[in-house]
């Protein structure tokens, strides 16, 4: 390899690390969000390529997919982002288009709510000295929190209309 061609591919490495949204000076929007459950696990992607990773908290009860209204689990399977709320009582909030029609017809069956308002949030908006309480341990009704400098970046990097896919 050429000292040219390294250095350009060094300068590209050192610059994508520390503005892993930005290339070129022009942001990076992400065409899919990916949550893996089991990691606790949110990632951003743009064409195919992992560009943003966060930690993330579920619901209080995060195994398997959301039955039914009150039932603490996060669901699984395949949304979209489809909606903002910047005063939510959760420091912002992007909506996850749960339920589907299927979950909606599932619930049908069962003759339960399937449940509503599954979104990608911060967390409440209390004191920074409340706020550690949240960190790093399960505690939603169903929603996927992140703190609030995460849901800041992800309100500004995903926009409306991304697919979603939420895995065990």
């Amino acid at each position: 390899m050429s000292k040219t061609r390294f250095l350009t591919l060094l300068i590209f490495m050192l610059f994508s690390f520390s503005c892993p949204a930005v290339l070129a000076g022009v942001p990076i929007y992400a065409d899919q969000v990916l949550v893996v459950k089991s990691e606790r696990k949110m990632y951003l992607i743009r064409g195919g390529v992992v560009f943003k990773e966060y930690d993330i908290m579920l619901g209080l009860n995060p195994l398997g997919h959301k039955q039914q209204k009150g039932d603490n689990r996060t669901p699984e399977g395949h949304y979209v982002l489809n909606g903002r709320n910047p005063q939510s009582r959760y420091h912002r909030s992007i909506h996850i288009s749960y339920p589907s029609e299927t979950d909606r017809k599932r619930a049908r069956e069962r003759g339960v709510d399937p449940g509503r308002y599954i979104a990608i949030h911060g967390l409440p908006e209390k004191s920074e000295e409340e706020a550690w309480h949240f960190i790093e341990r399960d505690w939603t009704n169903g929603c996927i929190a992140v703190t609030n400098p995460a849901i800041e970046e992800i309100w500004e990097l995903v926009p409306d209309g991304t697919p979603i896919e939420i895995r065990p």
